[in-house]
């Protein structure tokens, strides 16, 4: 799989330590940084991933700052991005079966890399399940057009 990954000066270790470890799982990476503990602004970054995965360049986004919030909110400026703040394996795993989540963000500062490789493992091998968590993915496209129930 095709996998775009970006971080902050906060996740940038995480990031290298993922990118290794799901290159050697044959995985392609994509790596648009940052890639030193030098204060970078996490806007950037989100941003970077939501248009590789816009673009069709990746299938797949892991982008990791501090508490992971910051590049979600980012990402999900994009509207070709359903980016989710994880920090255990079944939001990462619902993040795809439910909302079809093409990315998900990580906190460095609050999460180890054991806890990290687990939402990276349930996020890439869930399926989304489609039926009528379609019908709620596609309104997502136009909210404020929705009738309330």
């Amino acid at each position: 799989m095709r996998i775009v990954m970006t971080a902050d000066h906060a996740g940038f270790e995480m990031k290298d330590q993922l990118a290794d470890w799901l290159r050697a799982d044959g995985h392609e990476v994509l790596d648009f940084g940052t890639n030193s503990a030098e204060s970078v602004d996490y806007p950037r970054y989100g941003a970077l991933l939501a248009d590789a995965l816009a673009d069709g360049r990746a299938e797949r986004g892991i982008t990791v700052c501090g508490s992971g919030i910051g590049v979600a909110i980012a990402a999900n400026r994009n509207p070709a991005c359903r980016c989710a703040q994880v920090s255990e394996p079944l939001s990462a795993s619902l993040a795809r079966k439910h909302n079809d989540c093409n990315a998900i963000a990580l906190g460095a500062r609050l999460i180890g890399l054991e806890m990290a490789k687990a939402c990276v493992t349930a996020f890439l091998t869930s399926e989304f399940l489609g039926g009528r968590h379609q019908r709620r993915v596609d309104q997502l496209a136009n909210p404020s057009e929705q009738e309330p129930a």
